[in-house]
């Protein structure tokens, strides 16, 4: 005798997610929308201010603050990284054949990662929006690609993993930053990226060493025994034709821990389009964006393919780090000038990764390798913008 099963206790969730995940993709997609609208709308790149009563601006310089860690700082940006980030979630867990790299540092664990780091954005700025004064700038995005998505991929999914993470984030690090903004670079002129990622490392430090007294959290790494993670695609070894270019593109979205060429791809035609829109909205108002972008296509391919062996090996090598440090702001500091480009991403490629390497290798098992790549960032684009000032030919 054949025993039928039941499918439908299974049949039922599986719609009630697919319903959900189409309610939050229409939603992003109206989001985007929006901020292209907004873009469209505001002639210039305009900060919010720090005024809680203007909901409009808030909302534009939160979205607007998921591409800022790539120095787009421009909401369609955010709002389309968004979307593709839940595209390749949603390939990834119906195995499509062009689903990408698995997000989240390889776990799939993309929702609770997104999620905390956006909630612990929302969380920093309304704790230190006040910071905020008209026209000026503090490195409030922070939150979003540091403690909250590092903690949720060492310890786990869940609520209380999450929020706590969060919490921790929007707490710890915004301060922190901010600080080494205003006390370390701003005295020894150093590009800014240099005062956000010291307290990026300071802060996740120090929440990283609050968790183990944190009787609710569990222990690190205890939820991959109890979860089964999905190996990565024997496509993504490093050996096929189209690894090195799929494998850079994604790195444009490795600091936000999503880590997708779809990600990547439609964060940059949406910082691409609202380029086109209003070219004074990208890139901090510099009118480098095109310089900005060109800096890191150069820096993401030439590590890749400099540490491809590396990546082989070790299954994953942090080659993104000079695509979010050196190579745009030595573009900034210099004006967007040939040489700045060219230096600022051949050096970052050949020098930033294996510093981000060799530290993270040293630290606790009860951190994420992350500190050590914020800590690279920090320390190389301090130890390589600041000498090139002293060679002809570099700034405008």
């Amino acid at each position: 005798m054949t025993t039928v099963r039941s499918t439908t206790g299974v049949a039922g969730p599986r719609r009630v997610a697919t319903f959900c995940t189409g309610l939050v993709g229409i939603a992003l997609l109206a989001l985007a929308g929006w901020t292209f609208s907004q873009v469209a709308h505001a002639a210039t790149w305009q900060p919010w201010d720090g005024d809680y009563t203007e909901l409009v601006r808030l909302s534009s310089w939160l979205v607007g603050s998921i591409s800022e860690p790539q120095f787009y700082a421009v909401a369609p940006a955010g709002a389309l990284l968004l979307v593709g980030g839940m595209v390749g979630h949603v390939a990834n867990r119906r195995s499509w054949r062009w689903q990408g790299f698995v997000q989240a540092c390889g776990t799939g664990l993309w929702p609770w990662a997104a999620g905390s780091a956006l909630v612990s954005l929302l969380l920093g700025n309304i704790a230190w929006g006040w910071t905020l004064a008209p026209g000026s700038w503090q490195p409030l995005f922070v939150p979003l690609v540091a403690v909250a998505p590092a903690i949720v991929v060492l310890y786990g999914p869940g609520w209380r993993v999450g929020l706590s993470a969060a919490a921790l984030g929007a707490l710890l690090t915004p301060p922190a930053s901010i600080l080494a903004v205003k006390h370390i670079c701003a005295p020894l002129d150093l590009p800014p990226v240099v005062g956000a990622t010291t307290g990026m490392c300071v802060g996740a430090i120090v929440a990283f060493w609050l968790c183990r007294r944190l009787t609710w959290m569990p222990p690190p790494g205890a939820w991959r025994t109890r979860a089964q993670v999905k190996p990565v695609p024997a496509s993504d070894s490093g050996h096929s034709l189209l690894w090195v270019p799929r494998r850079a593109l994604a790195d444009f979205s490795e600091a936000q821990f999503f880590g997708n060429e779809w990600a990547s791809a439609v964060l940059i035609l949406g910082a691409v389009v609202a380029h086109l829109i209003s070219p004074s909205s990208t890139a901090y108002g510099s009118g480098l964006f095109y310089a900005v972008l060109t800096s890191q296509v150069l820096t993401a391919g030439a590590g890749v393919v400099i540490w491809r062996k590396r990546w082989q090996k070790h299954g994953f090598y942090p080659t993104f780090v000079p695509v979010v440090s050196v190579a745009p702001a030595t573009v900034l500091a210099f004006g967007g000038t040939f040489q700045s480009i060219v230096v600022g991403a051949l050096a970052g490629a050949l020098i930033a990764p294996p510093v981000a390497a060799a530290i993270s290798a040293r630290l606790p098992k009860t951190f994420h390798p992350f500190v050590g790549n914020v800590a690279s960032m920090s320390i190389c684009t301090a130890l390589i913008v600041p000498p090139l000032r002293l060679l002809p030919g570099f700034a405008s």
